[in-house]
């Protein structure tokens, strides 16, 4: 309970329907769309440079598209069955070069930990301020230089194009080396006890492990055809520019819908679900057209109440119930660099702060401490 509110006082199980025309309708005008863009480009490129950026900026809007409609694939959310979820969540899963299954059930923890900031630290991996202080002076510039906004590009890079290619390197050669080990040392156990007693680092099941293998193979054939079909620097040069500020877009989102002042952001001890979800996710106001290219993510509040609402239900499932929303953090556009300030975890008072306070707070008990030595 929530300043008297209660989760059974929201207007939440109409809007849990999935519409599998409204589903395929968004499907259509997001993939349709984002592959004539690519037409356009090798038209506009071949007439003048100037014409690929516009070209290119809407390309980043529908990819940034393709993650939101796939991450309600991941719910079982956008389509009533949960094989076409799969099955389209796997494909927007290639066109985003994410292996979407994996990505799912690690999405999942963080709903079902909302607010938990002792079990689960956002994308970002964030320190507590006790972790922050034990660093070294050079590590905690480190630490904030790898958390400035400006690295939303480089790292949203990473996370799309490398880190999915990456696991499957290191998990696979992991895996083949505890193979070998095991057969080496005659356990007894037959080959596939063996395979099926291995606990991975880099997946939680075999189901996870084939997604991985599929979407990097779907993913770098993909990425081998278009090079030949349209030319290596041509087609490697716009999808690289384009994933990576789609992926700096979502990650911008997801970041600022949970880091904000005020934000929920309790130790396990205590911790409420229905906090978590209210005070620990902002409402991202947007202009229209941005809400329709981020799929109405910033009704995320709505979100972290039943992820079971698709996002064509989102709006109205807020407006419904926006009387019972008076202590959700509302956040515009020009509020968005304010948020990035906020990446220590202060479990004393359970809540996000600014290294900037931590340092003032450390500041202000030093000099406490010299004026109570001084006064005995």
């Amino acid at each position: 309970m929530i300043n008297g509110v209660k989760k059974s006082d929201f207007i939440l199980t109409p809007y849990m329907q999935s519409n599998n025309f409204a589903a395929t309708y968004q499907i259509l005008n997001t993939l349709i769309p984002y592959f004539l863009l690519w037409f356009l480009a090798v038209k506009a490129v071949a007439i003048s440079f100037w014409l690929l950026l516009p070209i290119m900026v809407l390309m980043t809007l529908f990819l940034a598209r393709c993650f939101s409609l796939m991450h309600d694939c991941g719910h079982y959310s956008l389509f009533s069955s949960k094989k076409v979820n799969r099955g389209i969540g796997f494909l927007l899963g290639v066109v985003n070069a994410i292996p979407q299954y994996p990505w799912s059930r690690g999405h999942a923890y963080h709903h079902k930990t909302n607010g938990d900031w002792e079990r689960y630290r956002g994308p970002s991996g964030l320190a507590s301020t006790e972790e922050f202080a034990k660093l070294s002076p050079s590590a905690q510039r480190r630490y904030e230089l790898i958390r400035h906004p400006l690295m939303l590009l480089p790292g949203g890079f990473f996370y799309l194009a490398i880190k999915p290619r990456l696991t499957l390197i290191i998990g696979t050669f992991r895996f083949i080396s505890y193979l070998l080990n095991s057969l080496n040392r005659n356990t007894g156990k037959s080959f596939s006890e063996i395979v099926t007693s291995y606990d991975s680092r880099d997946w939680y099941t075999w189901q996870q492990f084939w997604d991985l293998l599929f979407n990097n193979i779907c993913v770098i054939t993909s990425w081998i055809f278009f090079s030949k079909l349209l030319g290596v620097g041509f087609f490697l040069g716009i999808y690289g520019i384009t994933l990576t500020g789609a992926a700096a877009i979502f990650i911008c989102v997801f970041f600022v819908q949970h880091n904000f002042e005020g934000s929920y952001a309790h130790k396990t001890e205590g911790w409420d679900y229905l906090h978590g979800a209210i005070a620990g996710s902002s409402y991202l106001k947007l202009p229209a057209i941005l809400n329709w290219f981020s799929a109405d993510i910033g009704y995320h509040n709505i979100h972290h109440l039943s992820e079971r609402i698709p996002n064509y239900h989102l709006r109205a499932c807020h407006l419904d119930n926006i009387h019972l929303l008076a202590d959700v953090k509302t956040l515009r556009i020009f509020d968005i660099p304010n948020c990035f300030k906020f990446i220590l975890w202060d479990a004393n008072s359970n809540s996000l702060v600014s290294i900037a306070t931590f340092r003032e707070n450390i500041a202000i008990a030093c000099i406490e401490k010299t004026l109570a030595k001084v006064s005995r």
